[in-house]
């Protein structure tokens, strides 16, 4: 039975009565003398206190419960404050990725419809210069630094009445969130109260996350969370519109100096932090979890993860803004799944309804429609629960397109190809819109690219089709510099002769090589197969088939 207040905010206002005094939120300002990070610290107390004042301050401005308001603040206090302000007055926080660019951006803004914009100088001066897409905002609330930082002084009197949490529903909507646009258009996920409670419940239990833990998010995003787990966010030394540029070397000293317990962040960025760790002889004693997420992690991350978490283990929890967390696996568990069909995502955690169907590209109405494949078959993997979403706004030929309904139950297509095991584990295999359709069959991208990836110079690698759908040949282009074209058939005939060692891999003779593939930004892993496959129709190849 749904609780009769869900609204998410009541969270934080119980862990700053549980522990008022710990910290809450560590803000990066400069160093000290000795060389330590130098933060700006507000216990649970002090944010749940500066949350009342924005939720005040938001009011007075002519925000109101129900209104679709834009958040465009920086990372850290700005998010947490203003956000779960809107959550707690009854607003609707909406959060679009910046990192997609502006003409995704703005086309974004514009089918949200915010009548609310909360934003930082540059936000205003862009909501005023790109007036089409901001047109239905009719209040504007400044998020400058000397507001965010101390908003509530010693002293400052706060209306009780005015900042009481709203009452909410557990099917009241909470908040929109749009994906990331890597894989297709930008879509807003609608997200209700009881879904984001589920989210916390589900997250706290898989992973054993307690009050008290330090958290440091890769994806600011994900600090969201950290209120009402109970755990210090520590936001890291990172420019989210560009996560590649990352210094890994701040990042360790934040996790050492801070004794963080626990991050999430993409297999690119922790490579990256791995991989210093590993050439300075460094070692991550306090982490007990770090959660990689948004692509494949690679084999070599799995395997090194050992080295520099003596104490802890490197999970890979599987989902997307629609549905998350629906599976996980940990690097303990990996071990025993080196050769199978994919990609290992684990069980699917409690509560969540996994299931493998028959591959169709059109819209499904209803579960009745679908087929469901035996164990071991690949096919597109749907997903039920109460952390899934049931529509995008805005958006009915989206939402026709990824949700099948099931009585009063919505079950979510997760847009991936994949494989359950006779032992249960869920396996990914790719994107169903990136599987390249040959006269022989299907070919699935990650079952395909990890043949290749076996080679010492390979680190990342995309299978493409050239020609049309059905007739499709298959080719795979690697992220390498060449030098010159008989560089580039040497590379072929090693690739090659890797691929004849594989049926799955077999029929693929042709290869290109890209100097730097164009990947999604919030991951900065994602690769955009379909963006490659229209460069190579203009770009040499190479074929290459020692068979004949």
């Amino acid at each position: 039975m749904s609780e009769p207040d869900a609204n998410i905010a009541r969270h934080l206002v119980a862990m700053a009565q549980q522990q008022p005094e710990r910290p809450a939120l560590k803000v990066p300002r400069g160093r000290t003398r000795s060389g330590e990070i130098d933060y700006l610290t507000l216990t649970f107390a002090e944010l749940e206190a500066e949350v009342a004042a924005w939720s005040e301050r938001l009011q007075r401005a002519g925000v109101r419960r129900g209104d679709r308001t834009l958040v465009m603040v920086k990372q850290g206090l700005p998010l947490i404050a203003s956000v779960f302000a809107l959550f707690r007055s009854g607003a609707v926080p909406v959060v679009i990725d910046p990192g997609m660019g502006l003409k995704s951006f703005l086309n974004c803004v514009a089918r949200s419809r915010p009548r609310a914009l909360v934003g930082i100088p540059l936000a205003q001066v862009v909501s005023r210069v790109f007036r089409r897409a901001f047109r239905s905002v009719e209040v504007r609330v400044s998020a400058s630094s000397q507001l965010t930082a101390r908003l509530t002084s010693p002293g400052a009197c706060v209306d009780n009445a005015r900042t009481a949490i709203a009452p909410s529903a557990a099917s009241d909507l909470a908040a929109i969130l749009f994906t990331s646009g890597s894989t297709g258009a930008p879509k807003g996920v609608c997200y209700e109260h009881g879904m984001f409670d589920a989210q916390v419940r589900l997250i706290r239990d898989t992973y054993r996350i307690e009050p008290g833990e330090v958290d440091l998010p890769l994806l600011p995003v994900f600090a969201l969370f950290n209120p009402a787990l109970g755990m210090t966010t520590i936001v890291p030394e990172i420019d989210p519109r560009k996560p590649a540029a990352m210094d890994a070397a701040k990042i360790v000293q934040a996790i050492r100096q801070e004794k963080v317990t626990n991050s999430f962040g993409s297999p690119t960025l922790w490579a990256k932090i791995g991989a210093h760790c590993i050439q300075n002889s460094v070692t991550l004693p306090s982490l007990r979890r770090v959660l990689c997420a948004g692509a494949p992690v690679p084999a070599s991350l799995w395997r090194d993860s050992s080295s520099f978490l003596p104490n802890g283990q490197l999970h890979s929890p599987y989902g997307a803004t629609e549905s998350l967390p629906v599976s996980t696996v940990s690097s303990r568990e990996i071990a025993d799944a080196a050769n199978g069909p994919g990609a290992c995502v684990g069980r699917p955690v409690p509560g969540i309804d996994v299931r493998v169907i028959a591959l169709t590209d059109g819209p499904i109405e209803t579960i009745e429609q679908t087929r469901e494949l035996p164990r071991g078959e690949i096919g597109e993997i749907i997903v039920r629960g109460p952390v899934v979403t049931k529509c995008y706004d805005s958006a009915p030929e989206a939402t026709a397109a990824a949700k099948i309904r099931d009585g009063d139950a919505v079950w979510h297509r997760m847009g991936d190809c994949g494989v359950l095991d006779d032992d249960g584990r869920l396996w990914f295999c790719g994107r169903k819109v990136e599987r390249v359709e040959t006269p022989r069959g299907p070919l699935f991208t990650e079952p395909c690219e990890r043949v290749f990836r076996a080679h010492p110079r390979v680190k990342r690698c995309a299978l493409i089709g050239l020609g049309p759908r059905g007739q499709q040949r298959a080719a795979i282009v690697v992220e390498a510099e060449v030098a010159n074209s008989k560089e580039a058939r040497a590379f072929a005939r090693e690739l090659r002769a890797l691929a004849v060692e594989h049926p799955v891999a077999d029929a693929i003779k042709v290869f290109y090589f890209h100097p730097r593939f164009p990947v999604d930004v919030r991951h900065n892993a994602k690769i955009h197969r379909l963006t490659l496959a229209r460069w190579a129709q203009t770009a040499r190849g190479y074929e290459s088939d020692p068979k004949r």
